[in-house]
């Protein structure tokens, strides 16, 4: 895991006055090998950003856990936490931003119907905020590229008792968080497919991987991915979050600059992957996304957003108000 650097680049906001929902960030204080990064630390990067950033989602992040709890509970503290932070953002000591106002906790689906019960728990704690669940399957055979912080067994989403469970989340009209890499796409494709009145918001556009047997491969790996994203875009109960490749394992590198990237040249790489996933799922199915504090690693806060707009520069207003916020608020019911 590299280390988080803060990284302190600052670009003149470009649309300063088009709102924006961040549908994905975390927070956390206890994540062993990172910094903390709670509600001061995150306000802060929005308030030097300087853009308009209206409403926040939380997305679990492997923090706050309750070890004495009974098993596939402990993950309810989480939500308690960022309830807390919710409620304490509401009150404008941090600034105009709605931190939190959608939460997306963590279940064990594998528990089958039983999970009804964490659904429960985790709507109790969330204080009318939960509106999804994720649960990653990322995973990948050897040791070159590391499994996700759940460590998922191999083809999670397929598995039986797996189902079981995600057959619930209808019931609770909860969505679905899907986190893989771009080598199990198509598990979420056969997903999708055997749930279509569940809604699936697949993250930071598919996990393209660029390290380990894919370290310098990204023009062999960017048509395979591009085709599996072509083919989820066509269910229609499958959105899918612009962002999460300033991370590590997308292996552009960016971390290991001496000196931090424009957003420009952030642009200039990321564009590719965006727009082929725009394209893929249209405008009305896609959601621009920070992953912060994770891609602060490669840029801050201010100057991704910047190359987030640079990309959609060629967009009408009504489909940037989409991408950067109206697609957000309408699926996560905010």
């Amino acid at each position: 895991m590299p280390a988080l650097q803060p990284n302190e680049m600052t670009e003149p906001v470009l649309e300063p006055d088009l709102p924006i929902c961040d549908p994905h960030h975390h927070l956390w204080a206890d994540r062993v090998g990172w910094p903390r990064y709670l509600l001061d630390e995150f306000a802060e990067d929005i308030r030097k950003a300087g853009h308009r950033v209206e409403e926040t989602v939380f997305v679990e992040a492997h923090a706050f856990y309750a070890p004495n709890r009974p098993k596939g509970f402990e993950f309810v503290a989480e939500t308690e936490a960022m309830a807390g932070v919710a409620a304490m953002a509401e009150s404008g000591a941090w600034g105009p931003t709605r931190v939190c106002a959608g939460i997306v906790a963590r279940a064990e689906l594998q528990m089958g119907a039983a999970v009804s019960e964490v659904f429960e728990a985790h709507e109790r704690a969330g204080a009318g905020r939960l509106r999804g669940i994720r649960a990653s399957g990322a995973w990948h055979p050897g040791d070159a590229i590391r499994n996700s912080h759940t460590s998922p067994p191999p083809g999670l989403y397929g598995l039986a008792d797996f189902r079981e469970g995600f057959a619930r989340l209808k019931d609770f009209g909860l969505s679905f968080e899907a986190w893989q890499y771009h080598t199990q796409i198509r598990d979420v494709i056969d997903l999708a497919r055997a749930f279509p009145d569940t809604q699936i918001m697949l993250n930071h556009a598919g996990g393209p991987l660029g390290i380990g047997p894919y370290k310098g491969r990204h023009a062999e790996v960017f048509p395979v991915w591009a085709a599996d994203i072509r083919e989820i875009g066509r269910l229609p109960n499958v959105y899918v979050k612009l962002g999460g490749l300033g991370m590590a394992i997308n292996g552009f590198e960016f971390h290991k600059r001496p000196s931090p990237p424009t957003s420009e040249e952030l642009a200039a790489t990321w564009r590719p992957y965006l727009e082929t996933c725009i394209e893929a799922f249209g405008q009305e199915r896609a959601v621009f996304e920070s992953n912060f504090p994770v891609d602060r690693i490669s840029c801050s806060y201010g100057v991704l957003w910047n190359a987030y707009k640079r990309i959609a520069a060629g967009c009408s207003p009504q489909e940037k108000a989409a991408l950067f916020r109206d697609n957000a608020l309408r699926f996560y019911r905010l």
